[in-house]
């Protein structure tokens, strides 16, 4: 089982899709080594210094917590049923109501749209918010994903960016 990284008030909760083989078998987080999750998540300026999966925890040093859509491990996400992702939207939207970070980023498309029930949904941040987290789609930093490195840096320091603006009230 890999438990939710999670604490109230955190700058942004990352939400992978489901562990892969490799995380089921250690109990972290992102952990086969062809992810690029660490890597894009310290370049993006989420984190001081690269961790590595077992150092997970250490992310809520830097405010950043981690939790998935559905807990069922696969080799590919494409294995997962609609409604274990349309399940898995409401389980964490429960999460996000409960812990209040201030965003929310989603990583995968297919996988946010199957679980919150959209169409033709964009990279970035959303219209849709669960009470005052907003919500960003990002890139799945799999290493089965396209996307180079710098295209996946590049659209997380987007996310990082808007955290550093204060919003009203601040």
């Amino acid at each position: 089982m890999i438990d939710d990284i999670v604490a109230p008030g955190l700058r942004v909760l990352f939400c992978g899709i489901n562990p892969g083989k490799s995380s089921a078998h250690t109990g972290y987080h992102f952990a086969h080594p062809g992810n690029r999750f660490w890597k894009v998540i310290h370049l993006a300026g989420f984190t001081p210094s690269l961790l590595r999966p077992a150092d997970e925890h250490q992310l809520l040093a830097s405010d950043c917590g981690i939790t998935m859509l559905v807990a069922r491990p696969t080799v590919q996400a494409g294995e997962l049923q609609r409604e274990e992702l349309r399940c898995g939207g409401e389980a964490l939207t429960k999460k996000v109501m409960r812990w209040q970070p201030q965003s929310l980023a989603v990583l995968g498309k297919q996988a946010y749209e199957q679980a919150f029930g959209e169409r033709n949904v964009k990279w970035g941040l959303q219209a849709r918010r669960i009470e005052e987290t907003a919500v960003w789609v990002l890139p799945n930093p799999s290493g089965l994903n396209r996307a180079s490195l710098a295209e996946l840096v590049e659209a997380y320091q987007v996310l990082n960016r808007s955290l550093d603006v204060p919003t009203e009230g601040d």
